[in-house]
């Protein structure tokens, strides 16, 4: 009596063919399975337009974290991000952070200046110093539209010399 040779062969297939999707969910959906590896920094901006969750975190060029929450801290009417920041990663107190682009019309990430001089910064934490670049859409907007020189001075709406007609 057989054992049923094929039904297994098949069996064993499809078994590996799901550990493989899993594989690759976790790794493509960049889900962590211990969330022990890293720790959650914040910083407030002014403007945070472009930015979203899973946005990477950058220090000296290198990928070293990702966004994890966006928000709105409604007493200083700023926009709140929330980091979550690999375990080895030393930022200090005297960090700063800034919104870039990632080319012309590239993605947006977080770029921070880890500091040194002051003490190391703790899970939960808020990174005080930051800054927005100026939007390069509203430059090119302004400029296309005329409400700038190409010196960068804003200029003053022109009166019409007309007379009203009757």
């Amino acid at each position: 009596m057989k054992k049923y040779p094929m039904e297994t062969t098949v069996g064993i297939f499809v078994l590996v063919g799901l550990i493989c999707v899993g594989y690759m969910t976790v790794k493509l959906g960049k889900i962590s399975l211990f969330e022990g590896d890293t720790y959650l920094l914040s910083a407030r901006f002014a403007s945070v337009a472009g930015l979203r969750v899973g946005s990477s975190v950058e220090i000296y060029g290198i990928q070293v974290g990702s966004v994890e929450s966006l928000g709105i801290d409604e007493k200083r009417q700023m926009g709140v991000v929330g980091m979550k920041i690999n375990k080895g990663v030393k930022v200090y107190d005297d960090a700063s952070a800034t919104v870039k682009t990632s080319g012309l019309i590239g993605d947006k990430y977080i770029k921070i200046d880890p500091g040194g001089s002051g003490e190391l910064l703790k899970s939960g934490n808020i990174i005080t110093q930051t800054s927005v670049p100026a939007d390069i859409e509203d430059l090119i907007g302004k400029y296309a539209f005329g409400s700038t020189s190409p010196t960068g001075e804003e200029k003053a709406p022109e009166k019409s010399s007309k007379k009203p007609s009757k």
